[in-house]
Order: structure tokens, then C-alpha cells, then sequence
């Protein structure tokens, strides 16, 4: 029986914060709202109203189950921690998709779902059609969804709950986030929030400038400038045009956009610490380290793999059409300086192998890039380096290895392997896709490529991505960018939890 309370309470805990997490989302459907009236979009306007609405009852129907819970003043703990996180991004992805769904921009409610997935996880592959003719509400909805998912909901809940929840932390960390800027989670929550807005009133003050240089008038630049800087600060791929980034015809705004996207990429423990006036971190950081030894080793090989193949001849081209494209993969920003079609007829398989592999590593822990993230690549080369020369040395000689990470800290045999199971993680989450690529049809070039966007929250495709494509690897793409965005372990609590009860009700059965 004690058991079976203690089973019942787990699930009310969940219920309750799950609930509020949703209602403090749902509320952003205001802003949509609002645009909708200043720009006397009806429609939009009637939309974003129906979908607040249902998100609105959703949220309070969850809290209202698990209110029982809360005035037993329950404590959240791990495994509580983690199965939030994890059920309420897939309740936020249903509910979001209302919209998307009543706009007649989506062929089906699973291309909605994907394309909201697709926004909080920052990876930025889209199923929205005629994505030039969308109304300024949905495009507002849309960028919205990727600058929140790039500092996280859960993030965003906790700058309002977290004086009220006991082991708010634990929430904190099921969203794939580990670093305390500051002692309390309310106060870190607060910060990553502060320094991402300071950033969005400088970088799209700047991208607003360039967009009127270049001859947008004086509205569409602003907003133009705001959805571009979300989307490059949330390294999410997101544009208001077909075209992308390609849209603007200008290196100023892609350069401008490149370095918000690679600030974007950042841990905020590393902006924290800057703007203590640590800025010797830029150079000490383990992940900033990893990231400009990989970054630049990817680029000089992609430069001298297209040199060969004479795509590109001149240094601006390389520039725009290369260095760009390979940063903004580094970084699971998604940002396209060419065609997806060019990366499969112009880049070769050398071009794409980098891309890949780029991809994959992606940027830096609790920042808003995916990826297997510099920082587990840093530890588990360094690792490997601790190994040989543990082997090299005599037992008697043996000392205490290190790496820097906002301070310096020791380097576990433990943290190696936890690193390296995440690391395994991905890397069967990416053989999935390409094996289910390659499966219905997709050149293995092709299937690696896009399987490496999807896993790593990139956004850039080589053309497979599209509303045609066969349903089941909508539901796959949709599945690993959610494990690639909060990392696996939340979404294993859930599983749990799910699996666990089920066993339970089946049990109850039989003995009734």
C-alpha cells in the first residue's frame, strides 16, 4: 500500500509541475496574439486565441490532479526531475502545434508536431509550406519557440517556481542543463535569461541597422532582425524565408549572424564568467579549446576539399559558402549559405563526411547548442591522454589529472565514462537514422547527412527533410531530436515511469 501511495504521489508531483511549466509557455501565446492585432491578421489572431485557450485547460487540468501533492509539500527528486522535463516538452510539442495546424501553412498534425519539435530542440528543419507568405503572428510563434527552447522551458518555468519547489535543481538538470552560475537555481535561471537578453536587444539592434542598409523597410527589418538574431542565438536555423540566410544577398548580415550564432554556442558559464571579468576563460576552457581546435581543423579541410574540386575559387566564396556553412554546423545553428540539393551535388563525399562529422560534436554544454557537446569530446580525449600516460608511468609517479571548466576540476574515471555513454548514445541514435534512411531508399551520403543534422539539433539539410518523406521517419526525426536536446537520460526516467506503471495496472489485472 505504501508503495502504491508513494507510486501515486510520484505521479501528482509530475502532474503538478508538468501543469504549471505549460501554462507559463502557453501565456507566450500572448505575444502572437498581439502581433496578430497590430498587423490585423484575423485569422492568425483567431488561431493563437483557440490554441491559448486549450494549452490554458491543459496546464490547470494538470495541476489540479497533482495539487495533492504540492499541499503535502512533496519534494521533487531526481527521478521526478527528469520525467518533468521529459513529459512536459511533449505535452508543450502537441499543444504548440495547434496553431501551426490551424494555419493551413502544414500538410498534417505529425508535420506540425515535427516543426514544433523541431523549434524547442533549436534544430531548425521545417515542414511548414510556403514559408514566404506566412502571417507575421505564426512567424512570431515560430522563432519564439526556438529562442525559448535554446534556454530551455523548464529554464523559463523556474525563473517563477523555483522559490516554491523543494529540488528545483533537479528539474533544472533533467533539461540537459549542469552549471550553476550562481548558488541558487532561481538566480541561474534568471541570469541565463539576462545575458540572452542583453544579447537580443545588441544583435538585433545590429542585424535591424544592416537589414535597412541593405533596403528592407524599417518594420520588416526590425522584425526580420528579431527573428534572425533568436534564431542564431538559439543556434536554431529558423528563417522567415525559402531562402534562408541567403535571403539577405549580404556577408555583413551572415558574418553579423555568424558571430551571434557562435556566441550563441557558448556555455552561459562561460558569459557568466566573462562578464565577472574572467576573460582568461575564453582561452582556459576546455570547451572553447575543443571547439577552436575542431572547428579550425574542419575548416581548413573543407576548404582544401572543395579547393579540389574548384567549386568555389575564390577566398570570399570560401568564405561565405564554406567557413559559414561548416561554423554553422559546428555550432547546430542550421544557417545555409547554399541549397540543400548543392551540399550532395557540389560538396562531394569528403565535403559531406566533414560536415557530419562537424555535426555531431556540435557546440558547448548548458549553452544552446546540441551535439555531443565540446565538452565530453574534451574530457574523453583528455581521458584517453590520462590513460596512456597512466600506462607510461609508475604506480608510485601517478598524480591527479585536470581540466579547466570555469575552474579547475578533477578528471573522474566516472565523468570519462559518462561522457563516453552519452557520446555511445548519440552515435546509436545517428546509425538508427542513416540504417532508416538508406532503408527507404536515400543514398548513404545523403541519409548520414541529414541523420547527423537531426541527432545533433543542426537544422541543415542535403534535401531528405520534406513534407513527402515517409511518416515513419517523421516520427524518428521527431524522436531523436528530443533525445538529442535533453540528452537522453530525462526521457529514460520517463520511459520508466510509463513502463513501471504500466507493469502495475497489468499487475492490478490479474489479481482482480
Amino acid at each position: 500500500m505504501g508503495e502504491y501511495k508513494s507510486k501515486t504521489f510520484s505521479i501528482e508531483i509530475i502532474s503538478y509541475y508538468t501543469g504549471y511549466i505549460v501554462l507559463i509557455v502557453a501565456s507566450l501565446m500572448l505575444l502572437p496574439i498581439i502581433t496578430s492585432l497590430l498587423f490585423r491578421e484575423w485569422n492568425p489572431l483567431l488561431d493563437f486565441i483557440i490554441s491559448g485557450a486549450i494549452s490554458l485547460i491543459v496546464g490547470f487540468v494538470l495541476i489540479k490532479f497533482g495539487v495533492r501533492a504540492k499541499e503535502s509539500k512533496s519534494i521533487v527528486q531526481w527521478k521526478h526531475g527528469f520525467a518533468i522535463a521529459a513529459l512536459s516538452w511533449v505535452v508543450l510539442m502537441v499543444l504548440c502545434a495547434i496553431p501551426y495546424s490551424l494555419s493551413g501553412h502544414i500538410n498534417s498534425f505529425l508535420d506540425a508536431c515535427f516543426d514544433v519539435m523541431s523549434g524547442f530542440t533549436t534544430t531548425g528543419l521545417a515542414l511548414t509550406q510556403d514559408l514566404d507568405h506566412l502571417s507575421n503572428g505564426l512567424n512570431m510563434w515560430r522563432h519564439m519557440l526556438t529562442f525559448i527552447g535554446g534556454q530551455g522551458m523548464v529554464v523559463l518555468a523556474l525563473t517563477f517556481l523555483a522559490t516554491k519547489v523543494g529540488g528545483a535543481y533537479k528539474m533544472y538538470v533533467g533539461e540537459g542543463k549542469d552549471i550553476e552560475l550562481v548558488p541558487n537555481v532561481k538566480g541561474t535561471a534568471r541570469h541565463i535569461w539576462e545575458i540572452s537578453i542583453v544579447y537580443l536587444i545588441i544583435g538585433t539592434t545590429a542585424l535591424w541597422i544592416i537589414g535597412m542598409m541593405i533596403g528592407l523597410k524599417p518594420i520588416s527589418a526590425f522584425l526580420h532582425a528579431l527573428y534572425i538574431f533568436e534564431s542564431s542565438w538559439s543556434t536554431g536555423g529558423f528563417a522567415p524565408n525559402t531562402q534562408n540566410i541567403m535571403y539577405y544577398h549580404s556577408a555583413l548580415y551572415e558574418t553579423v549572424a555568424m558571430v551571434i550564432f557562435i556566441l550563441g554556442s557558448f556555455n552561459f558559464g562561460l558569459h557568466y564568467a566573462v562578464w565577472q571579468g574572467k576573460r582568461k576563460e575564453i582561452v582556459k576552457n576546455i570547451e572553447t579549446q575543443s571547439f577552436f581546435v575542431t572547428s579550425f581543423v574542419a575548416c581548413i579541410l573543407a576548404l582544401a576539399g572543395l579547393a579540389k574540386l574548384n567549386v568555389y575559387p575564390d577566398a570570399i566564396s570560401g568564405f561565405r559558402r564554406i567557413v559559414f556553412n561548416v561554423l554553422s554546423a559546428h555550432t547546430t545553428t542550421g544557417f545555409g549559405t547554399i541549397y540543400a540539393r548543392q551540399f550532395a551535388l557540389e560538396w562531394g563525399d569528403f565535403g559531406i563526411l566533414i560536415m557530419v562529422l562537424v555535426m555531431l560534436i556540435g557546440g558547448s554544454a548548458c549553452s544552446t547548442a546540441g551535439g555531443l557537446k565540446g565538452l565530453r569530446v574534451g574530457i574523453v580525449f583528455k581521458g584517453l591522454i590520462m590513460d596512456v600516460k597512466k600506462l607510461l608511468s609508475s604506480e608510485r609517479s601517478m598524480k591527479v589529472f585536470k581540466y579547466h571548466h570555469i575552474k579547475d576540476r578533477i578528471l573522474e574515471d566516472s565523468l570519462i565514462k559518462s561522457s563516453a555513454i552519452i557520446i555511445c548514445c548519440y552515435m546509436i541514435t545517428f546509425t538508427i537514422g542513416t540504417l532508416l534512411g538508406t532503408f527507404y531508399g536515400y543514398p548513404v551520403s545523403a541519409a548520414a547527412f541529414e541523420s547527423a543534422s537531426v541527432a545533433g539539433n543542426v537544422g541543415l539539410s542535403i534535401g531528405v527533410t520534406t513534407s513527402s518523406m515517409p511518416a515513419a521517419m517523421k516520427i524518428f526525426y521527431i524522436i531523436s531530436m528530443y533525445l538529442g536536446r535533453l540528452e537522453f537520460l530525462s526521457i529514460f526516467a520517463l520511459i520508466g515511469y510509463v513502463i513501471g506503471g504500466a507493469k502495475k495496472v497489468c499487475v492490478n489485472i490479474l489479481k482482480h
